[in-house]
């Protein structure tokens, strides 16, 4: 447990980690941390799927040597992006393989994908908001 200087009452060490942690963020960095979540799935829906990964590469490129937190939560996005676009890409590789049955696994499969992939950026750029990182799942760690 910290103690607060102000003798207010303890905080678990996570807590006061968090507090420090969005102290150091500033709005500015708050607002490129939040595009880098909800770029990726406003590029899938432009794209219809096929680019979901160029939002936060870009935000990555502009903003990699500015601000680690915008770095690391664009290199998370692009990352968890680049897994599911070749998980998409898989599925229309069965689809066509074995044609119309592959479609019936493919599609549900490619429903779970999207569902997942809202609720993780939704869920970053909720933690962004609050001037927190956020550790994306299932990513292949190829930007950091």
């Amino acid at each position: 447990m910290t103690q607060d200087p102000a003798n207010n009452p303890p905080q678990p060490p996570h807590q006061a980690y968090q507090a420090y942690q969005r102290q150091g963020i500033s709005s500015g960095e708050r607002t490129w941390m939040i595009m880098a979540h909800l770029s990726a799935p406003i590029a899938f829906l432009i794209s219809a799927g096929s680019l979901s990964f160029l939002g936060p590469l870009v935000i990555w490129l502009i903003q990699k040597d500015q601000s680690p937190a915008v770095r690391a939560s664009a290199a998370g996005a692009f990352n968890f992006n680049l897994s599911f676009w070749i998980l998409y890409l898989l599925g229309w590789v069965v689809g066509i393989v074995t044609l119309t049955l592959g479609f019936i696994v493919v599609i549900p499969f490619w429903i779970v994908i999207f569902l997942v992939a809202a609720f993780v950026h939704i869920k970053g750029a909720l933690r962004a908001a609050r001037g927190e990182t956020y550790h994306y799942p299932f990513q292949l760690p190829v930007l950091h």
